[in-house]
Formats: C-alpha cells, sequence, structure tokens
C-alpha cells in the first residue's frame, strides 16, 4: 500500500466535500486525513498503485470536480514542518504544552538541557521532568512570567536554567495552552557577557616610551600566556585593572569570561556572598533558588580580585582553599563546586607588612604572589607624560568636538608635577581643562592646579597619619639617594644606614630598577 496525497479543485457549491467522501467510502478506502478551503479538498489516503488511476478516474466523472493532482504534502503537514524547523532552528529550548501542562512538542535543546529523549517526554506532563517549582499551574492560568531561575535535583543531575513562559489562548481569549522557553544559565550568562563586553584591551593600548614601563609591559606579556597567578602591585591610579585585562586579553582564556571584583567595594557580610555565592535560605533575603558566586561565573576565565589587601581576615583562608584546590561551597551550602580560574589579584597595599602584623595571611600571600608584578608610578616615568597627554587630549577633543593644544609651559608644567594619583589623575586634570579653556591653547591657568609643581617630599592626603607620612618620607628619601649614587651600598652611606638595611626597605618599596648590587 502507498501513502497518497492529492490535492482535489472543484467547483465551490455546497455538498462537494461529501461527494468525494462518499466515493471514497463506496470503494472503501480509508482517508488518514483531510483539509478544505474553497475549492480545494487536500487529503491523505493509502491505496494499491494498480487502483490508483481508476480511483482518480472516478472523481473526474463527478460534474464539479475540475482536477485531481499529487502532492507532497497537505497544508498542515507543511505548517508543521516549519514549525518543526523553526523550533530546532532556535539556539534556547522551547515546550509547548496544552492546557493539562502535557508535552505536546519540545525541541532538541530543550531535551539536551534537561537530560531527556525528546519522542519520550510528548503526551507526558512537565512536572515529571522540570520539577514542580516551575509556575505552570500560574502559567495556564494565564499568568506569564520571565527569567525565572531554576535550580533542581533530579536523578539526570542538577539542572540549572532560565525559564520563561507565556500562555496560548483561542479566539474566545481562553487558555487553550502554553509555551515555555528555557536558557541554560551558561548560555544566559555568556549572552550578558557579549552584550557588556568592553571594547578588548591589549598591550598595544598601553601608552609609553619609558624603558622602566617597556621592561614592565614585557614580563607581562612572557607571563600572560601561561595560567599561573599574578599579583599587580602599584600605586592608585597606575592602571592596575588595565594590565589585568590586557593580560587576561592575551591569554589563551581570552574568550571566556573576565569578572573583576573590587574587594574593598562591598561589606564584609556581602563579599562572601558574591564571591561563592550561596543556596536557596542560606539567609534572610536570599532569592529562590540560591545564586553562583563570581567564582562560578568565571568559570575558565579569569577573576581579577582588586585592592586584594582590604580582604578581610575571616575570608582571606576561604579564598585560599578555592585557589589551591579549585573548588567553592556557596554560603549555606554542602557541595563542592569545581571551578577553573586563573586568579589576577591587585593591591597598592604593603602585603608584607601586613602579613607582619598579622593582617595579612602569609599562605596566601605566597600563594598569589607567584609572578609579582609592579606597575611603576607616574613620577618614575615623566617621559611618558608628554604622550599620555597627548593621548587624552585627542580623545576628549573629539569627544567635545574642539581643537585645542597645551602650551609650553603647560606641558614643562605637568611633566615636572608630582602625579600622586597617577594617570587617573592625569587623565582628570586633562578632561577638566578641555572643559574650562576658551580658546584655543591650554595654559597653566586652565589645569586647576597648584601654581608650582607639588615638592616631591609633600604628601598627599591619603598619607596624612604619622606612620604613613614616615613611610612616604623615607621612601622619597631613598629613591633620591639611589638615583644620586646609583648603588645600594654607597647609598646606604650617604643616608647613614647599613647595606643590609637599605636592600630591605630597596625591597619593600620596589626600588630594585633604581639600584646596582654593588
Amino acid at each position: 500500500m502507498a501513502v497518497i496525497r492529492w490535492l482535489i479543485k472543484t467547483s465551490d457549491r455546497i455538498g462537494m466535500v461529501q461527494d468525494v467522501v462518499e466515493i471514497f467510502s463506496h470503494e472503501s478506502i480509508s482517508i488518514s486525513s483531510m483539509e478544505v478551503s474553497t475549492g480545494k479538498i487536500y487529503i491523505k489516503f493509502s491505496l494499491n498503485d494498480a487502483h490508483e488511476e481508476l480511483l482518480k478516474q472516478e472523481l473526474l466523472s463527478q460534474t464539479d470536480v475540475l482536477e485531481v493532482m499529487p502532492i507532497a504534502l497537505q497544508p498542515q503537514e507543511e505548517r508543521e514542518r516549519e514549525l518543526q524547523a523553526l523550533l530546532e532552528s532556535a539556539s534556547e529550548g522551547i515546550i509547548g504544552l496544552d492546557n493539562q501542562a502535557t508535552i505536546r512538542y519540545i525541541n532538541s535543546v530543550a531535551a539536551k538541557l534537561l537530560r531527556i529523549e525528546a519522542k519520550e517526554t510528548v503526551g507526558k506532563e512537565i512536572s515529571e521532568f522540570m520539577g514542580s517549582s516551575v509556575p505552570f499551574n500560574g502559567l495556564l492560568a494565564g499568568d506569564s512570567f520571565d527569567n525565572k531561575e531554576m535550580l533542581v535535583e533530579t536523578p539526570r543531575g542538577t539542572l540549572h536554567y532560565l525559564c520563561s513562559g507565556r500562555p496560548i489562548r483561542d479566539e474566545n481569549n481562553r487558555v487553550a495552552g502554553a509555551v515555555a522557553t528555557l536558557k541554560s544559565m551558561q548560555a544566559a550568562r555568556q549572552l550578558v557577557r557579549t552584550i557588556t563586553k568592553t571594547h578588548s584591551f591589549g598591550f598595544n593600548d598601553i601608552i609609553y616610551t619609558s624603558q622602566l614601563m617597556g621592561e614592565v609591559v614585557s614580563i607581562a606579556k612572557k607571563v600572560a600566556k601561561n595560567n599561573c597567578t599574578i599579583l599587580i602591585r602599584g600605586e592608585s591610579g597606575t592602571g592596575k585593572e588595565l594590565f589585568a585585562r590586557a593580560i587576561h586579553d592575551t591569554s589563551n582564556r581570552i574568550n571566556k569570561p573576565f569578572i573583576p571584583i573590587n574587594c574593598a567595594a562591598l561589606p564584609d557580610a556581602l563579599l562572601e556572598s558574591e564571591l561563592f555565592g550561596y543556596e536557596e535560605g542560606a539567609f534572610s533575603g536570599a532569592i529562590k533558588g540560591g545564586k553562583i558566586g563570581l567564582f562560578e561565573s568565571a568559570h575558565q576565565g579569569t577573576l581579577f580580585l582588586d585592592e586584594i589587601g582590604e580582604l578581610p581576615l575571616a575570608l582571606q583562608g576561604k579564598l585560599l582553599r578555592s585557589i589551591q584546590e579549585g573548588v567553592v561551597r556557596r554560603v549555606g551550602g554542602n557541595r563542592q563546586i569545581a571551578v577553573d580560574v586563573r586568579i589576577l589579584a591587585a593591591t597598592n597595599r604593603n602585603l608584607e607588612e601586613m602579613v607582619a602584623v598579622k593582617q595579612f595571611r602569609e599562605d596566601l600571600f605566597h600563594r598569589i604572589n607567584v609572578i609579582p608584578i609592579r606597575i611603576p608610578s607616574l613620577r618614575e616615568r615623566p617621559e611618558d607624560i608628554p604622550l599620555l597627554l597627548r593621548y587624552f587630549l585627542n580623545k576628549y577633543c573629539a569627544e567635545q568636538n574642539k581643537e585645542l593644544e597645551f602650551s609650553t609651559a603647560a606641558i614643562n608644567f605637568l611633566t615636572k608635577y608630582a602625579w600622586a594619583g597617577n594617570v587617573r589623575e592625569l587623565q582628570n586634570v586633562v578632561l577638566r581643562a578641555v572643559h574650562l579653556t576658551v580658546g584655543n591653547t591650554i595654559d597653566t591657568a586652565n589645569l586647576l592646579l597648584s601654581s608650582e609643581p607639588p615638592c616631591t617630599t609633600s604628601l598627599t592626603p591619603a598619607e596624612k597619619n604619622l606612620k604613613q607620612t614616615i613611610n612616604y618620607t623615607e621612601r622619597i628619601m631613598l629613591e633620591e639617594a639611589l638615583k644620586k649614587c646609583g648603588s645600594a651600598r654607597r647609598a646606604a652611606k650617604e643616608l647613614g644606614l647599613s647595606h643590609t638595611t637599605v636592600l630591605k626597605k630597596i625591597r619593600l618599596y620596589g626600588l630594585e630598577h633604581l639600584y646596582q648590587s654593588n
């Protein structure tokens, strides 16, 4: 028996369909399906090839049957296949339900996400596969929902996804079924990263001409490709996060997430849950289903711990364990979750001194200080200042649709200025000058800085207590002695200190580049 599909074209009159059906009934031919529109009858049936022509002639013998022609598919079959192709081409999982929450269709993405066979699910209730926590009762009552985070424990494993739902209504506005869409949390995070991703920042975007900065960039490029932990040190405003981004974008993790967190920006109580996530009910206000932490968000990518010196001592032990063992445990949870994360850390604090006074764990310090990189202050590379001034001036002039230039006096002033805020401060000064300047030339009066460049021994507001004053002054004196004498031993004699003491202070203040070993 062959499956046959015909399009029977007829005159438009009452009873035409009945006449055609009576012919099939008279010949004892079972009709599998039939679809009718004005002047057209689409019909599907099974018949021996030998009887096909006879049936066709009998139909054509009817007065109002105009033509009988074979077709590949009936219209509803074409629509069904088009719909199935559309569902399979979607990047999200899609499930169609009737008004009893029974699955009518499911695409392969949804089946893969739920770890089930698509053909085994049709005709079964959705709660068997997605758990009872999904609000399908409300959905079939007519209520939509969007991006509900679902975390369901099943015999097939833990299912973690975002779910949205829309009711389907008939012409009388009654709920006839529903459609649910699923997206894996990994795909959702990738979508967020794609939308919010900032411009890729590489080492070629770092502006410098000085040999000192060139040496630092060279070291950073060498270690960027591997997965070792890097500690980036430097004063505030030197560009530690930019270096971290350049390292990430040069590594083999460039297409994976770069997740930065400022350890000083969050209260201690929130920092742990941000880093490690939490389970449902872990504390008052915890969202239903729990929340993943930044370690999990950075899986296979890079986690940048800025201002790590501000990390609470109680949290340092948990961070150390996660870095060493490659696992995290959410707040309020017992499960260990494996994560593959590269750690980049940064600080402007003296961690060695913090270790000595028990403010920072020594084992954590040695764990993150695998590759130390120190970014020099702007005061140590004054030859880079004119280059930076030109870059920021061009940038802000383009934004403000202005044409400006620095006067020679302004450039000389800014080159000699002791930038306490480093590149960040320089950037802000240029932006301010662009807004304030009337005319085409930025002079010293447009900078809103003191009339004389600050003395290198003056203190910034952040260095106002006695201990910081002593450390700052000591560093400046040591730096000047090293520049003058050219070696640690001669600088020690100049300062009236022992050679050993000077070497310790050189390492303490990161001034190794200014001295010779003798």
